[in-house]
């Protein structure tokens, strides 16, 4: 249903800053900020969705197959001039 609602805000704001072009209510600062806010919307909106469509695609793929445990690191050998603690 979000999917759905988010599609239709994109058509609508779309739609909106295209009405506004054509009607030529766009050339005056209250039109241009509204159509730059129609587009902001529009912007948000179709981030949301390739957001949204992203997760459903990876959600789709196998997943992948855990990589071996790393091998255990050795301890640095203990030279003479080091001194050896003895508890």
């Amino acid at each position: 249903m979000l999917f759905l609602f988010s599609v239709f805000m994109v058509l609508a704001s779309l739609g909106a800053t295209v009405w506004l072009a054509v009607t030529g209510q766009a050339t005056t600062v209250d039109g241009l900020f509204l159509a730059l806010t129609c587009l902001l919307v529009a912007l948000c909106f179709g981030l949301y969705l390739k957001f949204m469509i992203s997760r459903a695609l990876e959600s789709l793929q196998p997943p992948a197959k855990p990589s071996k445990a790393p091998a255990p690191q050795k301890a640095a050998p203990t030279t003479s001039s080091q001194p050896v603690e003895t508890s």
